[in-house]
């Protein structure tokens, strides 16, 4: 009887160490090492990269670039991308402003210890500690993405040191659907349990997924945009700090956003499958005087799928801002072909509730 209940025993033991053997093989198969950042600066930094050192161990990596006497534009880009990301809006607007971009910590080449706690007040105090050092003066703040919660954390809390707002496919508004294909990666993020493997696995797969959905155009996602967000993905602490980050915050009440008084733009993706066009209409509606524009069958990076387009609206917009002590100058015509603008509940549109200021 003894015996019996042994080898029952070791029968019901066998499948379920195999299976975990099987499971250990498989994470070591698909574990991957961090990229040291010497390796990372060879490959994606370029002549125009500098590095900034902040308190708290900080190194930033930002470009500034265009023209020097041209009006200054800060770009801040979202979760998981780069500076990299403005690169077409760069290459258009580069000789007319000075356009300033900057990689957040855990992201891109910036350095930052595995223990930095990413929140949207923390890097606002980053990019204005940027400007800052640049003495660039008031400046016009683009924020995409995750990028647009830093923007327009930073107009609330220091308005007086922005020209102009900009949001492009910004998050804030209170909308849970969205996500598209990354929606796995922020349920990993918040998951106490599974952060840990996931630390080490290879990505690369869930973040071709992601890309595809974002950009809304599969020829964009080509293997060497694949290949750098992953790679700088594996920069040392990157994936500490984005874990510990636990998901996208919160977003504020909307008695936040209408204490803004920044002249704001909102640029939306009708397209959009990570933060959905309406979040781009609730933020045009809640800023006082806020423009929208939205644009058909564009996803979540139009200043990479539609640069040439994107990139003059944005000169628009900043060509209309008033200069510092100065009156305003008239806004262009909000309305143009591919465009739309909501209308309000007394039957005006976003863009045209602009005021002069």
């Amino acid at each position: 009887m003894v015996k019996r209940m042994k080898r029952r025993a070791r029968s019901d033991v066998l499948p379920w160490a195999a299976g975990l053997a099987l499971l250990g093989a498989g994470w070591l198969a698909l574990r991957r090492p961090d990229i040291p950042y010497a390796t990372l600066e060879r490959r994606y930094a370029s002549g125009a990269s500098r590095f900034l050192g902040l308190p708290d161990r900080l190194r930033i990596h930002y470009r500034d670039e265009g023209n020097p006497d041209g009006r200054a534009i800060v770009l801040v880009h979202g979760f998981f991308a780069s500076l990299h990301t403005w690169g077409p809006w760069v290459q258009r607007l580069g000789d007319r402003f000075r356009i300033v971009t900057l990689d957040l910590p855990g992201h891109g080449l910036t350095r930052a210890p595995p223990d930095f706690e990413m929140s949207p007040g923390r890097f606002a105090e980053i990019v204005d500690a940027v400007a800052t050092h640049l003495e660039l003066g008031a400046y016009v703040l683009v924020g995409s993405s995750m990028g647009g919660g830093v923007a327009w954390t930073l107009a609330m809390k220091r308005p007086e040191r922005l020209r102009g707002l900009v949001l492009v496919g910004s998050v804030g508004a209170p909308t849970p659907r969205g996500l598209g294909a990354v929606r796995p990666l922020f349920r990993l993020l918040t998951s106490r349990w599974l952060r840990p493997i996931f630390r080490d696995l290879d990505t690369r797969g869930m973040i071709a997924r992601g890309l595809r959905s974002a950009y809304a155009e599969p020829a964009l996602v080509t293997p060497a945009l694949i290949d750098r967000y992953f790679r700088l993905s594996r920069a040392p602490g990157h994936r500490d700090i984005i874990l510990n980050g636990g998901g996208p915050p919160l977003p504020p009440p909307a008695e936040a956003f209408k204490a803004i008084r920044v002249p704001t733009l909102v640029m939306h993706g009708e397209a959009d499958a990570l933060v959905p066009a309406s979040g781009g209409h609730w933020i045009a509606e809640a800023i006082a005087g806020a423009k929208l524009i939205v644009y058909p069958g564009v996803g979540h990076v139009p200043m990479e799928q539609i640069p040439e387009r994107s990139a003059n609206d944005l000169a628009a917009f900043i060509d209309a801002l008033a200069e510092p002590g100065g009156p305003a100058k008239p806004p262009p015509t909000p309305r143009r072909r591919g465009v739309k603008a909501p209308k309000t509940s007394r039957g005006r549109t976003a863009a045209t509730r602009k005021t002069a200021r």
